[in-house]
């Protein structure tokens, strides 16, 4: 009995980016839109600077690690064939 592995490829799910300060620029942009004030001199002042507070303090997101299946598939490929 002979397993044959041809062409055989995994992909793992892409997880969901989480985008640090989403709410804030949604909340800006959303004052952009209903104002117009997009220099944010007047009403949008205060959520420009929520906007900039929550990215000086936001960490970077860390790298994910590329998995490895494809590359152990490979590997049992040749010997299983």
């Amino acid at each position: 009995m002979s397993i044959h592995i041809k062409n055989l490829k995994v992909r793992q799910r892409k997880a969901a980016a989480t985008v640090m300060c989403a709410p804030q620029l949604q909340a800006m942009l959303g004052c952009w839109a209903a104002t117009g004030d997009l220099h944010s001199l007047e009403k949008c002042k205060g959520t420009a600077e929520t906007l900039f507070q929550c990215m000086r303090t936001a960490p970077m997101p860390k790298k994910m690690h590329k998995p490895t299946i494809n590359y152990h598939l490979a590997r049992l490929g040749k010997t299983i064939q």
